[in-house]
């Protein structure tokens, strides 16, 4: 950490800085400039993150020199994390191909949903049996129903199984069923949600907020696994732009970024990014070309009677089409679906 003082600053205002350094354990290296003096910090910064040193008068700025999120940090992680959902991998060069229908709605559209996306080569399948909605008059989901119709159905057809879970109080209830746990994006700073999911041997996938910073983000993740869960999966869903052409503004610049700042592995979600079906294929596309570890897609054999987000959902046989045209890039980039 360095801390940086002001123009004006006293030397007994600097004695009193490096006094307050040397307290915490830490040891202070002063250096004089010709405008500016700067104290370089030596020692576990960790010692300094609820120490107010801002407020110290004569201190300027406070600038840390490590992430703030220790865990997720590639500082402290190089080797790129390989998350394992049942039998898929994710990252290390495994893409994981998350396909399914918004909401879980019944057995049999469940059963034709899973049937056809399998068969395209998707190899999680997912489905919202609870469903935190902008209106409480809109569909909630089926509950603990949607979690048994989601388990039997990934059983049928051999794929592990995705949902989200939106209050702490249903952690328990969800992993008896899910293979992975979600949390969307409303849910990115329920910090007491994170540290309920971080306790639990669960692979979670973390959504980036509607308006959160990457640091906003890892500093998200950082809460579950500080509980002791390293099995974290991040899913670039966009964020809140000005332009009212698409849902949300698809930022595929943060998977290179994350990729560079975190060892965990990112997936793409261009249903919630877009809104729109006729641009999901180019940013799914888009996606994998930059790094993603995997596509998460939204597909419904009839949107038009989707019980949530059906405008924005694929039909089975676009998912095929663009399936196709993933594996390509895929390979191109040197990665392979499992």
């Amino acid at each position: 950490m360095i801390i940086i003082l002001n123009e004006s600053v006293t030397e007994e205002q600097i004695r009193h800085v490096a006094a307050k350094v040397e307290q915490l354990g830490l040891q202070p290296s002063i250096s004089r400039g010709t405008y500016r003096t700067v104290i370089g910090v030596i020692g576990d910064e960790t010692q300094l993150q609820s120490a107010p040193l801002a407020a110290i008068p004569g201190v300027a700025e406070v600038v840390p020199v490590m992430a703030p999120y220790k865990l997720a940090s590639r500082t402290a992680h190089p080797k790129p994390t390989v998350v394992e959902v049942g039998r898929v991998k994710i990252g290390g060069g495994h893409l994981g191909m998350i396909a399914g229908p918004c909401a879980v709605e019944n057995l049999q559209r469940m059963e034709a949903i899973a049937a056809a996306v399998r068969k395209s080569g998707a190899n999680i399948f997912r489905g919202g049996a609870f469903k935190p909605r902008t209106s409480p008059y809109s569909f909630q989901g089926l509950g603990e129903e949607g979690l048994k119709i989601l388990r039997d159905v990934g059983q049928k057809f051999g794929m592990p199984v995705v949902t989200e879970v939106v209050d702490p109080r249903q952690v328990d209830l969800v992993c008896q069923y899910a293979d992975m746990l979600q949390l969307g994006a409303r849910n990115m700073q329920n910090f007491a949600l994170l540290t309920e999911v971080g306790r639990t041997n669960k692979p979670v996938l973390l959504k980036r907020g509607m308006s959160a910073t990457i640091q906003d983000w890892l500093m998200s993740v950082e809460y579950v696994l500080s509980q002791g869960n390293s099995n974290v999966v991040l899913c670039e869903r966009g964020i809140k732009g000005f332009d009212p052409a698409t849902r949300n503004c698809f930022d595929v610049a943060a998977i290179p970024q994350v990729h560079k700042l975190s060892h965990l592995p990112v997936i793409v979600d261009p249903s919630h990014a877009t809104g729109r079906p006729e641009l999901i294929p180019a940013c799914a596309l888009a996606g994998v070309a930059a790094g993603a570890d995997g596509v998460h897609i939204e597909v419904h054999d009839k949107p038009e009677e989707a019980m949530s987000d059906g405008p924005q959902a694929l039909l089975p046989a676009q998912y095929g089409d663009l399936m196709d045209q993933l594996r390509k890039v895929a390979a191109a980039v040197g990665k392979q679906m499992s």
